[in-house]
C-alpha cells in the first residue's frame, strides 16, 4: 500500500528581521569583494527596534563603509519610518575589525589553482530531486514563490497597504515522496492599520484575503506542477492584524534561516549559515559544490533524488569524504557514483573558487550578488544564472556512470 505523508516548509520576505540581518551581511560580503576580489570577510548582523549591530572582521587592501551598507540595504527592502524601522535614523553599532594583507594574495593563474588547503572546515550537503523544473522539493519552491510574490505586489504598488515583513508555508501532500496534491497554504503578511475600512469596502481580513488569493496566489500556482484544490486549507494571516513588523516586532540575527536557505528541511543541513561569509569558507562555496554535483546527477537521470554530502577539514586540500544518497532511485549504485563525481570535479577550495569564479560575482552583477541570495534560497534561482545551478557536468557523468569500472 502507498505510504501517504505530509512535508512542510516556509520562507520569510525580503523584509523579515532575520532577513534583514543576512542581506546586510552579504551586502558587505558584495562590497568588499567588488572593490578587493581577494578581501576575506566576516560579516554578522543582528537587528532589533531602531537598532543595527554590526560585527565585521575583514583582511583587505581597502576599507567599507561597513554603516552605509546597512543603511542602504534597509532602504533597498523597503522599510522606512511609517514601518518602524527608518534606514536614516535608525542607531547603527559597528565592532569592525579590518586588517591590510600581509602580502598580497593575488597569486599567479596557475599557482591559484594549486593545492591550497581549506582555510575552515565544515560538513555540507548538496540535494536535487526531479519534482519541479528547480531540481528542488515543491514546498520549498512554492513557499519561496509566494514569499517573492508578496514582495513583488508590495514593491510595483499593486498592493501597496502591504509592509516587509512576512512569512509563508505550504505543506504538500506526498504519495511513496512524490507530490500529490496542496495540503495547506499559509500566509502572514504585515498590512497598513485598517486597510482603508470604509461604508463601500469589505472588513479589511475580507479584503487581505481576497487581495492574497487575487494578487499572489493565483499567479504562483499559474504554472506550478500542482495547484490547490477543493480540500486544501488556505488561511491568511491567522495571528490575526500583523500591523506591527519588522525589527519592532522581533529581533533578527544572520544565520537564522538556514532551512529557508537550502531545501526547506527536506534534506539534511550540516550546520553552517551561508550568509556573511566570503566565498572561500568551506561551507559555503562546499555547499555550492555539493548542491552542483547532487543536480548534475539528476540531470544525468541517474537517480530521481539525489543528496551529496562533503566534509572538508581545516589545512586539508582535498575532501575529507565524499558520499551519495539517492534512496532506492539511483540508476547505478551509489558507491560507483561516488567514484564517478570524485573523478569528474576537482572539489579543491582553491578549484571549486575558480570553477564557479565566485570571488569575481560581485564585479560581474554590479557590486550586488550574494544579497540576492540572502533572500528567497541560495539554490533553483529562476532569476540568476548561478554557475553551480548549470547542469554543464551531466553528460560527462552519465557517460562515466554508463562506463564498466
Amino acid at each position: 500500500m502507498a505510504r501517504r505523508t505530509v512535508f512542510t516548509s516556509e520562507s520569510v520576505t525580503r523584509g523579515h528581521p532575520d532577513k534583514i540581518c543576512d542581506q546586510i551581511s552579504d551586502g558587505l560580503v558584495d562590497a568588499f569583494l567588488y572593490v578587493d576580489q581577494h578581501a576575506e570577510i566576516s560579516a554578522e548582523c543582528a537587528v532589533a527596534t531602531g537598532l543595527v549591530f554590526l560585527a565585521v572582521n575583514s583582511v583587505s587592501a581597502v576599507s567599507v563603509d561597513v554603516t552605509g551598507v546597512a543603511r542602504q540595504v534597509i532602504s533597498d527592502i523597503g522599510y522606512s519610518r511609517a514601518h518602524g524601522f527608518d534606514p536614516d535614523t535608525c542607531s547603527v553599532i559597528t565592532s569592525v575589525s579590518h586588517r591590510a594583507p600581509v602580502e598580497r594574495r593575488d597569486l599567479p593563474e596557475g599557482l591559484a589553482r594549486s593545492s591550497l588547503p581549506a582555510s575552515h572546515q565544515a560538513s555540507v550537503f548538496g540535494f536535487a530531486c526531479v519534482d519541479t523544473s528547480e531540481r528542488l522539493p515543491l514546498p520549498i519552491v512554492l513557499a519561496h514563490r509566494i514569499a517573492a510574490r508578496l514582495d513583488e505586489v508590495r514593491q510595483d504598488k499593486s498592493l501597496p497597504y502591504l509592509g516587509p515583513d512576512g512569512k509563508t508555508l505550504v505543506a504538500v501532500e506526498l504519495e511513496d515522496g512524490q507530490p500529490i496534491r496542496i495540503h495547506t497554504i499559509i500566509v502572514s503578511v504585515q498590512h497598513e492599520p485598517h486597510l482603508g475600512r470604509g461604508p463601500r469596502r469589505p472588513a479589511p481580513t475580507n479584503r487581505l484575503e481576497s487581495d492574497i488569493r487575487d494578487a499572489v496566489l493565483t499567479p504562483v500556482f499559474a504554472d506550478s506542477p500542482l495547484a490547490p484544490d477543493v480540500r486544501t486549507r488556505i488561511v491568511i494571516n491567522p495571528g490575526g492584524e500583523f500591523v506591527v513588523g519588522g525589527p519592532q516586532r522581533d529581533a533578527g540575527l544572520t544565520g537564522r534561516k538556514n532551512m529557508v536557505d537550502t531545501y526547506g528541511g527536506y534534506a539534511r543541513h550540516g550546520g553552517g549559515a551561508l550568509s556573511g561569509k566570503d566565498p572561500a569558507h568551506v561551507d559555503r562555496l562546499g555547499s555550492y559544490v555539493a548542491r552542483y554535483l547532487a543536480r548534475n546527477l539528476i540531470a544525468a537521470k541517474l537517480a530521481r533524488r539525489c543528496e551529496v554530502h562533503l566534509s572538508y577539514a581545516l589545512g586539508e586540500a582535498q575532501p575529507l569524504a565524499i558520499s551519495v544518497e539517492t534512496f532506492g532511485t539511483g540508476a547505478v549504485p551509489d558507491e560507483k557514483l561516488e567514484r564517478v563525481l570524485t573523478n569528474a570535479v576537482d572539489l579543491q577550495p582553491s578549484a571549486v573558487l575558480d570553477r564557479f569564479e565566485l570571488r569575481r560575482l560581485p564585479e560581474r552583477h554590479g557590486g550586488i550578488f550574494y544579497r540576492r541570495l540572502a533572500a528567497y534560497g541560495h539554490f533553483g534561482r529562476r532569476d540568476l544564472d548561478l554557475p553551480w545551478e548549470r547542469e554543464d557536468l551531466a553528460t560527462a557523468i552519465a557517460a562515466a556512470a554508463g562506463s564498466s569500472d
